[in-house]
């Protein structure tokens, strides 16, 4: 298919413009090819330079500290080339963590499921129709039994507003809810 649709292309143009453009392409490839190579061999022909004898001792000097004296040589650093403080170097050395700081660290909760605990047997009817609306493919059978087999989670993965929705109706028809 793919053939006939080249002999059909070529029998509608004039055979000169088709064979013009096979020479271009064939050109454009053949010079995409020749810089490719002498990439490669300038690359491979490229040597290291050589590192003066005074700036791979210091290197190796630095090299050989430990934690704290790298901390107190880029304190000298900053200091004598007036550097700013980009990254306060204090948090290389350990010390005591302040509970304040742990606090602070703690993972802000994004996701929230609400759980039925319990129910106002008074209003289980209630609860139950609630029930049925809220779940998806959800008959009356199986929203009865879902508020009979408490605790059980109503809907997870679920914005903090949502959660708080969720279980602002749940406790108008007489659920007690729990948002974890």
């Amino acid at each position: 298919m793919y053939i006939m649709s080249m002999l059909r292309f070529i029998c509608q143009r004039n055979i000169h413009q088709v064979r013009h453009f096979h020479k271009c392409i064939i050109q454009q490839t053949e010079a995409v090819a020749a810089m490719n190579t002498s990439l490669l061999e300038s690359v491979a022909t490229q040597k290291e330079l050589p590192v003066n004898s005074k700036i791979e001792q210091i290197a190796n000097q630095i090299i050989s500290l430990n934690l704290i004296e790298v901390a107190q040589l880029s304190e000298l650093l900053k200091k004598k080339l007036n550097l700013p403080d980009a990254m306060p170097m204090n948090s290389f050395v350990a010390g005591p963590v302040k509970e304040e700081e742990v606090e602070e660290a703690a993972v802000v909760q994004t996701s929230f499921t609400v759980k039925l605990k319990s129910f106002d047997e008074k209003q289980k009817i209630a609860l139950i129709k609630e029930v049925k609306n809220i779940l998806p493919n959800c008959n009356l059978v199986q929203a009865k039994k879902f508020v009979e087999n408490t605790p059980s989670i109503i809907k997870s993965d679920l914005s903090k507003q949502d959660a708080d929705q969720l279980a602002d109706v749940i406790t108008k028809v007489g659920g007690i809810v729990e948002i974890v």
